[in-house]
């Protein structure tokens, strides 16, 4: 999975990216100063595998990891070049879904872009330059497909959703509350791979004082929150600074450092959860003496598909699938006990993983 992180310049953007991924992205108080996009890779934190890893006494526990991607400040005018927009654009299209920081904090020491603190400006301001990005897209689509169409009804067909996707763009509207009429226009809307098709996680970077009560005394939080409500978008309330500090301590001084400020979880546990809930994922786990891994997998997956994650042999030559859930496997403390129990199942082809399933693939090729 990839995450691109955007956001104005000077709204706690790169901080954030530093203490998600500890890269140490340079970090400084003025627009542009993260030119080149910082690819951070980071584990997900899940305590399943570190607790099977104990019971298979294992070498080594592989949890599974998201890449985070650090894209340019954005300012108006981007789509048309300004600032470092063509880049920043070309940047976010290979991302899953996009983290778009936005400042809640008020900081005389930190300039805003546009002069005042306004969150609801900024996202609109930086949907605004994804939306004229995507009209070009489309424009140099339609100037191709225009010429085939006369001749070709599926191309005609195709024609007539690129109009009526642009005249929908054109009046300000995001692509992914576009709806399409059939499977085809569904295929092609995918592979137009347009920026604000993209799932959107709000994370909304407040000073300390509004992290313990999840920003609810913050009016800039609020408006964030009712903005997303809209969109059908995911918030998080997170301070980059205090991240940043969190990721020069161990688990143990984190624990503490988090209860101090009355927290239960850390900005990057936050964000996770919201990025699995919106991208529907869930893990399942894999279990032996060499090594224990979590792994990825969208909701509603198979047991072949997800075999294949493993290796792509696993899912050609799929027979069954032995199957535990973590809770079941834990509670019995060994897959034999499990199985006299009768807690393993053996599924066939047809069998949906769920999260947090232990699985042992059998396969032949």
């Amino acid at each position: 999975m990839k995450l691109g992180i955007v956001g104005l310049p000077n709204v706690g953007k790169s901080t954030l990216f530093n203490s998600l991924t500890k890269a140490g992205a340079e970090s400084a108080n003025y627009p542009f100063c993260t030119i080149d996009p910082n690819v951070g890779i980071v584990s997900v934190p899940d305590e399943r595998i570190k607790k099977l890893g104990e019971l298979y006494n294992t070498k080594k526990v592989t949890p599974a990891v998201i890449e985070f991607v650090d894209i340019a400040g954005l300012v108006k005018g981007a789509s048309k070049g300004e600032g470092l927009g063509n880049q920043f654009l070309s940047n976010i299209r290979e991302v899953d879904a996009i983290v778009h920081v936005v400042r809640c904090f008020e900081d005389t020491n930190v300039v805003h872009v546009d002069g005042s603190v306004d969150p609801v400006r900024d996202i609109e301001t930086i949907n605004l330059e994804l939306v004229f990005s995507d009209i070009e897209i489309l424009e140099r689509r339609i100037a191709k497909t225009v010429r085939g169409a006369k001749n070709d009804k599926t191309l005609a067909k195709e024609l007539a959703l690129l109009e009526r996707l642009k005249a929908f763009l054109e009046d300000g509207k995001l692509a992914k509350s576009f709806e399409a009429a059939d499977e085809d226009e569904e295929n092609w809307l995918r592979s137009y791979n347009l920026l604000t098709g993209k799932p959107v996680i709000f994370a909304a970077n407040v000073a300390e004082d509004d992290l313990a009560n999840d920003g609810a005394d913050n009016s800039y939080v609020q408006a964030v929150r009712e903005f997303a409500q809209t969109d059908g978008s995911e918030v998080f309330v997170i301070c980059a600074q205090i991240e940043q500090e969190i990721a020069e301590l161990d688990d143990e001084e984190k624990a503490m450092f988090l209860e101090e400020l009355g927290l239960s979880e850390s900005g990057l546990e936050k964000l996770i959860a919201a990025s699995y809930r919106l991208l529907g994922l869930i893990s399942f786990l894999t279990a032996g003496e060499d090594e224990c891994r979590a792994w990825t997998i969208k909701v509603g997956t198979k047991a072949p598909q997800a075999a294949g994650k493993i290796h792509t042999d696993f899912e050609r030559g799929f027979i069954k699938a032995e199957v535990v859930s973590y809770e079941n496997l834990m509670e019995q403390g060994s897959i034999a006990a499990a199985k006299e129990k009768g807690l393993v199942g053996l599924e066939g082809k047809e069998y949906v993983v769920k999260d947090g399933d232990v699985i042992l693939f059998r396969f032949n090729v």
